[in-house]
């Protein structure tokens, strides 16, 4: 499961900085209203790939589950946001930089929050 949520991740991972780039760079867009954009973006992508690939046994209800996914990635969300601020403000690095290093520490908690909690797989 790890290896396969590693793999969605990455790709929708990509994809999000790729759109957070798009709407900070062409679009003009507020940082930290393109970074939360990008990330629910990118977390809807992952659950509808997680649920056919990373979790597919799961029990739960595809609407229910997405329910509870979203409720979690907004726990995902604002601990992004908060590592975000902290690195773009506090320790000046650049968005792009910022948005990776933080999605490591939120990455990991939101994998481990689903699968215990949503999924209920481990």
């Amino acid at each position: 499961m790890l290896f396969r949520n590693t793999v969605v991740s990455c790709s929708v991972f990509a994809l999000g900085l790729g759109l957070l780039w798009l709407m900070v760079q062409k679009l003009g867009m507020n940082v930290y209203l393109a970074t939360a954009i990008s990330f629910i973006v990118a977390n809807s992508l992952h659950y509808l790939l997680g649920r056919l690939w990373i979790f597919p046994d799961s029990d739960r209800s595809l609407h229910s589950g997405y329910f509870y996914f979203f409720v979690n990635s907004g726990i995902g969300l604002a601990s992004t946001m908060a590592l975000f601020a902290l690195f773009t403000e506090m320790v000046d690095l650049d968005y792009i930089t910022a948005r990776i290093v933080a999605s490591v520490f939120a990455g990991l908690a939101i994998f481990a929050s689903n699968a215990v909690l949503n999924f209920k797989v481990l």
